[in-house]
């Protein structure tokens, strides 16, 4: 199925329908994240990022919300 066609069909939901699907759709994104986010913190990838901040932190670049 093509994403022209995907979009068809989710405009042809009932608000029902519409609503079970973007409930649906929130909860999977959100999955999808984290399983991205593990994925870069178990590889090291946000090691750079994490040793930035901790350098502004210590440098006192940092401010408290």
């Amino acid at each position: 199925m093509s994403l022209a066609e995907l979009e068809m069909e989710v405009q042809n939901l009932s608000p029902g329908e519409l609503s079970a699907f973007t409930r649906w759709l929130d909860d999977y994104t959100a999955s999808r994240w984290d399983t991205q986010l593990d994925e870069d913190i178990t590889t090291g990838k946000l090691e750079k990022l994490g040793a930035k901040a901790d350098r502004a932190f210590e440098s006192g670049q940092c401010t408290e919300w």
